[in-house]
């Protein structure tokens, strides 16, 4: 016969569903924070198959432009875009240790 231990099931389910909401918000606040500091991440485009479309050079090119226009318009001081930087970098490093705890207890609490 089996037997389910299901307080360690769902103590599993939300230590992953924790996790996982930790990540995503560390990292999407941090693009957020990148962009207002006027360092918006621009991908330049890769070969691939026919199925992705790929943006040309001159569509990459148009994204920079507007991405440099944005950053000039922003209504931030220097001061205030250094701060949001800053805060970008620590949001990334949270949604890395988050990861990183993640593997470590997997690794050698196994």
């Amino acid at each position: 016969m089996i037997v389910i231990d299901w307080l360690a099931f769902v103590q599993v389910f939300v230590a992953a569903f924790l996790a996982a909401t930790v990540v995503v918000t560390a990292y999407s606040t941090g693009l957020r924070l990148l962009v207002r500091a006027g360092r918006s991440p621009v991908v330049a485009p890769a070969e691939f198959t026919d199925a992705i479309t790929v943006i040309s050079e001159k569509e990459a090119r148009r994204a920079e432009k507007a991405a440099a226009k944005a950053a000039k318009k922003s209504p931030l001081t220097e001061g205030q875009k250094r701060l949001a930087l800053v805060g970008a970098y620590l949001s990334f490093a949270v949604a890395g240790a988050a990861v990183l705890g993640g593997l470590l207890l997997i690794v050698f609490n196994h």
